[in-house]
């Protein structure tokens, strides 16, 4: 009980912050998330490889991969926070559309967390456990490399909500008077992005160059409303 009513308190002392403070929370939220994205990745090695690479990367480097999964996992929770945030500044503008993108972010959320699991399996089918000595070590290196592989589709799958809740993230934003309309019309920009991004993985994964541009929208779109949010904040 104790623990419960102290979380509604630190949950309601945050609601009440100031609109710049709840900006630059979410900016900071959303800031870390960036970083430990990367940093995972520049542990893990699971990201933006294919598949035999994160199963080598596996074999060699066990210990370092487990540290980049775990921050992933974190990354993830601060881009939910994030968006709490950014729920809480931008719900006087519109509380439905602002409680839309929040639920959106949170499906996102649970699709990347239930994809992870697969990451997750084709490290213990390369972690030389007893019970596995019953399959040869290339048979287990192909069910690495599929499981991995649906961590990648899932990923992708997950992209969907996370595109979606950018449409009226950023309308909000475009809407709200106290941000600069360019991020609104950069996020929207990045939810047409993210979908094209998804339809070309599906539907022409051999050509990922149709893929590139979106992903250098997206960078600019989201960056640039967290370091707005981080150093700007909102106007009074």
């Amino acid at each position: 009980m104790k623990e419960s009513r102290s979380l509604i308190t630190t949950t309601n002392q945050v609601a009440d912050l100031s609109p710049r403070k709840t900006a630059r929370l979410a900016g900071l939220l959303y800031f870390t998330y960036f970083i430990t994205s990367v940093i995972a990745n520049e542990f893990g090695r699971f990201v933006y490889v294919d598949a035999p690479a994160t199963v080598n990367n596996i074999m060699a480097h066990e210990s370092l991969f487990r540290i980049g999964f775990v921050i992933s996992l974190f990354s993830v929770v601060f881009l939910l926070l994030a968006a709490w945030a950014l729920y809480v500044l931008l719900k006087p503008v519109n509380k439905t559309l602002a409680l839309l993108f929040l639920l959106l972010n949170l499906g996102g959320f649970a699709i990347w967390c239930f994809s992870m699991l697969n990451l997750f399996g084709s490290l213990l089918l390369l972690s030389g456990a007893d019970y596995l000595k019953v399959f040869q070590p290339d048979q287990l290196q192909a069910q690495a490399m599929l499981f991995i592989n649906l961590y990648k589709s899932g990923y992708i799958i997950a992209q969907i909500p996370y595109g979606i809740w950018l449409f009226p993230l950023g309308y909000l934003v475009f809407k709200s008077g106290f941000l600069p309309k360019i991020l609104g019309i950069l996020l929207i920009a990045d939810f047409f992005g993210l979908l094209i991004y998804v339809f070309q993985r599906f539907l022409l994964p051999s050509y990922e160059v149709i893929s590139y541009p979106c992903m250098a929208v997206s960078l600019i779109a989201e960056l640039s409303l967290t370091l707005w949010l981080l150093i700007k904040g909102v106007k009074k």
